[in-house]
């Protein structure tokens, strides 16, 4: 399995150093292919040495866009069928939430992924949603099905897009 999580945890190495962490004997090819597929690119491009850019401590020379790009570029190495995605895309603003979002579909293809989640935005095209209160199920299915509902997803759902439509 593989894990993204909300908080990410980087190593004072490269930026290729950081992403190898996800598979130890990947060739260089495949950890630049996983960096495309996450779309690092962008950012690695202007660093000093590209991909051999020291980061610091925890990425503290990137953004949160780019540490959770590295992340995904790691899951993305590893190539596990299962993923878990704890938050991913929380603490990011709209702009790389959505560069993240672009990445996270290629990582995500083909494999069984489960979201922890307060954004709806990120549950919105879920094959089963499980609406957990109070530490219990309070519900379960198809986001269609929890829409028409009217239950905790559909209230959460229309709470965030009231909020969302004050920002405009």
């Amino acid at each position: 399995y593989a894990i993204v999580f909300q908080d990410v945890l980087l190593f004072d190495d490269t930026v290729m150093g950081n992403i190898r962490l996800g598979r130890r004997d990947a060739t260089d090819e495949e950890v630049l292919a996983a960096a495309r597929a996450a779309n690092c690119d962008e950012f690695v491009n202007r660093m000093p040495q590209g991909y051999d850019t020291m980061i610091g401590e925890n990425g503290s020379k990137l953004s949160g866009g780019e540490r959770q790009r590295i992340s995904i570029a790691r899951a993305l190495l590893k190539d596990a069928p299962i993923v878990l995605l704890d938050e991913a895309t929380a603490s990011l603003d709209v702009e790389n939430e959505t560069v993240v979002q672009q990445a996270l579909s290629r990582l995500l293809a083909g494999k069984t992924v489960i979201v922890i989640a307060h954004r709806m935005r990120t549950v919105e095209n879920a094959d089963k949603i499980v609406v957990l209160k109070d530490g219990v199920v309070a519900e379960q299915g198809t986001p269609a099905e929890l829409k028409v509902a009217g239950g905790e997803f559909a209230h959460m759902l229309s709470l965030q897009k009231e909020a969302s439509s004050w920002c405009l």
